[in-house]
């Protein structure tokens, strides 16, 4: 598809910003022509496409600094951007905006074994984390299955898991500080190597808000030592219902694993034919589970864990016996996604969080949903936290599916809220679920939000038109009233 050409207004306000920026930066980290532009018009959420006005790529905090406070100053939209491997949208560019990419901020600056935490830059990669700590027997728990490209910088924008944050938590269980720098060019420090920090939690507030407060050009992460042993169980069921039924099990009889994972038919079948894990075929959803602690302790929940699976129909139990065996159980869920993209044209990841003991019931509503819609899914999804990722199978070219896929997502999630979940788990809200946020929150509550938003970036400059699905300045939020009585909210603190 070609770029619709520019008119003569939006050529000389690229040229002239372009101008101003390359007084900041280097020269040739100001990204301008048609081409070059293309390369950041969508996250991973391939479907929204829209290049930015222009880019520009910084090497240190002060020329991010310097960055947002030359946009500040002329009122110019900024969309920060990691790895790009986002799958709401949250690093969709504007038009009229520029795009801040921080993939030169590529670093580890510190490993602080004494402390357990490294210091990184935002564009050091999940998995690098773990493998620049590994020779002394540590890890950084959360683990995305987009971990070998995905950005710390984007993991804390969206307060990213992974297949082991059931029982290490997600990425703000797993960050002690933060490096940020508000859209007005002010360098702030949240948190520390400490394990917390008096007074409000604003570290808190920045992990999970997509872009829209700040700019992370640090972050301090809490890394744990390796479980002396960890093996995992491949268990197949003859239906959804009962490897649900079995998750909400393991959980009540107080087992918590490392990860609990968990695929249906579809993603099994794709899945193995990629990888050649050994997933059984005939089982209509699998169940991995992997327990990991001392020796002793793992055998014991390993025959404990058997027991309830045996309960629960399982048709087949396999139990790791080396190392690379539970490399490979996990190598086909780790590669499921790409997997189901060798079965069709195109998917759509959704991604919504459930009560767990609401699983069997929502795996049988995502069926009738997908019946209704005449579109196929295939469920891979962290089974433990009730984090679901359906995946969606449609074919772009064929007209009306990519609109079919977005409203089966929709209801999908809208059941996800009915049923006492949320909207989601850890891909974020970006533009994806922008206009979903009223089926859980409502007015109220988006205008509350948006106050904490204001208190950062008054002018709406960073990241605009993500997370909240109604129009509001900041001044207009500043004279309304709150919902019981008449006294006037007061005005946040700003940074």
């Amino acid at each position: 598809m070609l770029m619709p050409a520019p008119d003569q207004a939006t050529i000389a306000r690229r040229r002239e910003i372009a101008a101003g920026l390359r007084r900041i930066v280097a020269p040739d980290a100001v990204i301008e022509s048609d081409n070059e532009r293309r390369a950041y018009e969508s996250d991973g959420l391939t479907a929204y496409r829209q290049p930015p006005l222009l880019a520009v790529l910084p090497e240190t905090t002060a020329q991010v600094a310097s960055v947002l406070r030359y946009c500040f100053e002329r009122k110019i939209k900024v969309v920060p951007r990691g790895a790009g491997t986002s799958l709401s949208g949250g690093a969709l560019p504007l038009a009229d905006g520029i795009l801040l990419g921080l993939g030169k901020f590529n670093r580890i600056k510190e490993i602080d074994l004494a402390n357990r935490c490294v210091v990184v830059e935002p564009g050091v990669t999940n998995l690098g984390v773990s493998l620049a700590v590994s020779h002394a027997g540590f890890f950084y728990a959360p683990d995305p299955s987009s971990q070998i490209a995905c950005s710390i910088g984007g993991n804390v924008a969206e307060n990213s898991g992974g297949v082991h944050c059931l029982k290490y938590g997600l990425t703000t269980n797993n960050v002690l500080g933060v490096e940020l720098v508000t859209i007005e060019g002010e360098i702030i420090r949240l948190g520390g190597k400490q394990l917390d920090a008096g007074g409000y939690d604003l570290l808190g507030i920045t992990i999970g808000s997509e872009g829209l407060l700040g700019v992370v050009t640090e972050v301090t992460l809490r890394i744990l030592p390796k479980p002396t042993t960890a093996r995992a169980l491949l268990i197949g069921f003859p239906s959804s219902e009962d490897a649900g039924d079995c998750v909400a099990t393991i959980i009540a009889a107080g087992i918590i694993p490392g990860g609990m994972e968990m695929m249906d038919k579809p993603a099994i079948h794709a899945a193995e034919d990629f990888v050649h894990a050994g997933y059984p075929l005939d089982a209509e959803a699998l169940l991995i589970v992997e327990l990991d602690g001392p020796a002793a302790e793992v055998d014991h929940l390993i025959e404990r864990v058997e027991g309830i699976a045996r309960s629960k129909n399982a048709g087949s139990l396999r139990v790791s016996n080396s190392e690379q065996e539970r490399l490979l159980f996990w190598a086909g869920r780790k590669a499921a996604f790409p997997a189901v993209g060798r079965i069709s044209p195109d998917y759509y990841c959704v991604d919504g969080t459930i009560p767990r003991k609401r699983l069997p019931q929502v795996l049988r509503h995502m069926s009738e949903l997908s019946r209704r819609h005449g579109l196929r899914v295939a469920n891979v999804f962290h089974a433990g936290d009730g984090n679901l990722h359906p995946l969606i199978l449609y074919d772009a070219n064929e007209p009306g599916q990519l609109e079919r896929a977005e409203e089966l997502g929709a209801d999908i999630l809208r059941y996800c809220v009915e049923v006492g979940g949320v909207l989601t788990g850890e891909h974020g809200v970006g533009v994806e679920k922008r206009d979903l946020m009223g089926v859980m929150f409502n007015e109220i509550d988006l205008d509350q939000q948006m106050r904490l938003k204001c208190a950062f970036d008054a002018e709406g400059l960073l990241n605009p038109g993500k997370v909240f699905p109604q129009l509001r300045r900041c001044a207009e939020l500043g004279r309304m009233h709150i919902h019981r009585g008449e006294m006037p909210f007061p005005d946040l603190p700003r940074f």
